[in-house]
Formats: C-alpha cells, sequence, structure tokens
C-alpha cells in the first residue's frame, strides 16, 4: 500500500513533550512522572499505560460550578508514549517557572502532575463573558501544553509597554503582571460604543512577562457559542460571569 499519508510519521525526540504536528503532542512516560490530560484528549497511546480519572472533592466540583474554571482531567500513568490532541486545536508546550501562568481553562491540553493551579478572579466591577473574569493561576515548575485556535501572537509586556487586548481572544498570560479588565469604550457611554464598534471587555497587562493571543474571539470549537440579542452583546444572563469576582481565590 502506498499513500503521502505514509509520510507522516511519528517525529524521533527524547524529549518528554515533543510536537508530531502542530495540532498533536506526543508525552513520554517513564513509569514515575505521570501527566494530566485533559478528558478525552487520548488519540493513540503506545506501552504499558494506564487512564483514571483525577479525582476532585465535593469543594473543587462546586467552585468549578460556581466560577466556571476548574480542570476535568484524567491522569496518565505508566511506561511508555501517549499521543493528546483536542479538535485539532493547536498545541504550544510552555514551561513554567517561578513567575508562573494565568490561563483561561478552556486551552489546557495537558500538564505535568507536579504543577500546582488555583482558580483567581481578575479584578472587575462587571459581570463578564470570556478570559478575565474567573481564570487559572499554574504555578511550580513543569510543563503545560496549551492549545490556541490557529496561529496565537505571543505579545511582549515590559515596564514602558503595557498591552491591551480583547478579553475573548486572550488565552494566557505571565501570573506577575498587573491585570485590568475594562470595557473597549472613549465615551462616557459604554453600551453605546460596544454597539456600534462590535468590540467588548479588553485585558490591559502591565509589567514584565507576556500574553499570548489567539486569533479568534471564540472559545475552543466545544464552547464556541456567542449567544444572540442584547444579553449576549454585553456578556450578561448566562454569558456574563457568575457573580461578583473580586478577592476570590479558589484552590486545589
Amino acid at each position: 500500500m502506498q499513500s503521502p499519508l505514509f509520510g507522516h510519521t511519528e517525529v524521533q525526540s527524547q524529549d518528554r513533550y515533543a510536537l508530531q504536528n502542530p495540532q498533536l503532542l506526543r508525552v513520554l512516560l517513564g513509569g514515575q512522572d505521570d501527566v494530566l490530560a485533559r478528558k478525552g484528549a487520548m488519540v493513540a497511546y503506545q506501552g504499558l499505560m494506564e487512564f483514571d480519572g483525577e479525582y476532585r472533592t465535593g469543594q473543587q466540583r462546586r467552585r468549578q460550578a460556581r466560577t466556571g474554571e476548574g480542570l476535568d482531567l484524567m491522569r496518565c500513568s505508566g511506561q511508555g508514549t501517549v499521543y493528546l490532541a483536542n479538535l485539532a486545536q493547536y498545541v504550544h508546550v510552555v514551561d513554567v517557572d517561578s513567575d508562573g501562568l494565568t490561563v483561561d481553562s478552556s486551552y489546557v491540553l495537558a500538564l505535568d502532575s507536579s504543577l500546582h493551579w488555583e482558580v483567581i478572579a481578575v479584578d472587575s466591577q462587571f459581570g463578564i463573558s470570556g478570559s478575565g473574569a474567573y481564570n487559572l493561576n499554574i504555578s511550580g515548575h513543569g510543563k503545560v501544553a496549551l492549545m490556541t485556535s490557529g496561529r496565537p501572537l505571543a505579545l511582549q509586556i515590559t515596564p514602558d509597554r503595557y498591552v491591551s487586548a480583547d478579553a475573548d481572544a486572550v488565552v494566557a498570560w505571565s501570573s506577575s503582571l498587573r491585570v485590568q479588565m475594562q470595557a473597549q469604550t472613549s465615551s462616557q457611554s459604554v453600551f453605546r460604543r460596544r454597539g456600534n464598534t462590535g468590540e467588548g471587555w479588553e485585558l490591559s497587562f502591565m509589567g514584565q512577562g507576556f500574553a499570548l493571543v489567539q486569533p479568534s474571539e471564540l472559545l475552543p470549537p466545544q464552547n464556541a457559542v456567542t449567544g444572540q440579542g442584547l444579553r449576549a452583546q454585553y456578556g450578561a444572563g448566562q454569558h456574563g460571569a457568575r457573580g461578583q469576582n473580586q478577592g476570590n481565590i479558589w484552590s486545589n
């Protein structure tokens, strides 16, 4: 049997995380270093592997129900290779260090089991849809595999160069950055401005670090629902944040 398909062979690498193509990730496991992956993200594996649902306490489930943020994970363990993907989204491997990483849980494909995550709230007086209302702060030392809809843009932020981005396009940012959420407006009428331009809420980043922005203002395909009518336009009702979010932190 012959076909150009057989040219898409495994990329040989000794790295624990290795991209096989822009949308498929291979993770090597040596028997002692488990990886936590998005539930259902396994597309193939080799070797003696086990897949178990990662246990979440009742408190963690209640936090996710209240904030809409959390990680539905499976634990991949054993000796061998596991291949991970999700709806043909682009995959990117990030090294988490002492600065930490803040990310919308919808964009997490996998992470080292040694990392710690907690749900945090971005300071805002508004209930807003999209990234920014509640997010995950991932800390420790290890790797995280993120997903984007299309090829992203990594924006460098310095003390003399701050960046603003559409909250629905932001995927992740350095946890060390100062973040403010505001409406895209230059007049006193926030709603008139948003109604005229189609632009919504934005995140402004200040400090030293980076922000990752995808070329899409939608969540991953499984959540790509923008809603209809004025309530959806302004992030109200089921499209808005679940309650006020100032000063709240929930951890695992």
